[in-house]
């Protein structure tokens, strides 16, 4: 057995609760853990995932990742999932870029909070091996939760990990690790769900949608494919139509040259949101307003038709049928 100095570690952490089961089990046995977390207009909003790694008094690192994971969606070299989801490409790329940031930053290895044979295709030894060897960090990658499953690291051989402290889960049962949370007192955890909107067929047909028209460069229309309802009108215009009012008010803000935004004036309704739209899909925008605004004791939906820089112009739609747009939706 090598004499135990325990070293420093960079944990990726998604706010899950293998992950954060991760950073304890390495810090019960002294090593240093702090956490990266990547981001990107694809995954949970990071404000609560930073918030549950600091509340157990942990170190959270931020990295925007969205640029790594449009580079992938062009060809992962490992393919999809069931979606547009280039799992185990995006997972190796996450550990090359911590494992560069360790580096950087005079961390020892990277760890990670998978479990062996928890998910049917990115979590068997095969995905867990073909990850590590593609990811550049090789044995200084460690999984705590599987480690004795699992072929021995660096960082076990050099010291810097007690083997013997860490943990051999395996398989779906996620019993374990409710009972390791009690013990740490991890109280708030999410569902093991994923959490990664390329998983989702509604949101992936949005994306496939976009990237065949605008395309992926604009960060914002990104952002847009969290929000709203989705159409792409005869012409070729995009229009989102919010559906509550965070929705609205981030329409609005989402604006930019050539865009055009509409809403109802003389009723409550939603607000829309055309991306540079062509002139003949302005009239069709108009009557989606007045489709989907409340149409109580009115027959006539007063339409606010703003451009960039000028002032609205109010134009007056009767009330249209929903079912109409249908062919439209995305």
């Amino acid at each position: 057995m090598p004499e135990f100095h325990p070293g420093r570690a960079i944990c990726l952490c998604s706010g899950g609760l293998d992950s954060l089961l991760c950073l304890c089990v390495l810090r019960e046995q002294g090593v240093h853990a702090e956490a990266i977390v990547f981001t990107s207009p694809f995954y949970a909003p990071p404000d609560p995932i930073v918030k549950s790694i600091e509340d157990l008094g942990f170190v959270a690192h931020p990295v925007d990742f969205t640029a790594d994971i449009l580079a992938l969606l062009e060809n992962p070299p490992s393919g999809f999932g069931s979606c547009l989801n280039p799992c185990i490409d995006c997972h190796a790329r996450m550990i090359e870029r911590a494992w560069a940031y360790a580096q950087e930053h005079g961390f020892d290895f990277v760890a990670t909070g998978e479990v062996l044979s928890q998910r049917p295709m990115s979590q068997v030894r095969s995905s867990l091996n073909r990850v590590r060897n593609l990811s550049g960090a090789g044995k200084f990658l460690l999984r705590p939760l599987s480690a004795k499953l699992l072929d021995e690291t660096e960082p076990e051989r050099l010291g810097l990990v007690d083997r013997s402290r860490l943990l051999d889960l395996q398989g779906r049962n996620r019993h374990p690790q409710m009972e390791l949370a009690k013990k740490y007192g991890i109280k708030k955890y999410p569902s093991p769900a994923g959490g990664c909107k390329l998983t989702e067929p509604c949101y992936c047909r949005r994306l496939k949608n976009l990237r065949e028209h605008e395309g992926l460069k604009e960060p914002r229309l990104m952002e847009l494919l969290n929000h709203g309802r989705h159409f792409r009108f005869p012409a070729g215009s995009l229009v989102v139509l919010g559906r509550d009012r965070a929705d609205n008010e981030f329409l609005r803000t989402a604006m930019r040259g050539g865009d055009v935004v509409f809403r109802p004036v003389n009723v409550p309704g939603p607000t829309a949101l055309a991306i540079r739209p062509a002139p003949e899909d302005l009239p069709l925008a108009r009557q989606l307003i007045a489709a989907y605004s409340d149409r109580k004791d009115v027959t006539t939906i007063m339409v606010s038709e703003m451009h960039t820089a000028s002032k609205p112009i109010v134009s007056p739609e009767p009330i249209a049928n929903r079912e109409t747009f249908q062919p439209f939706m995305l």
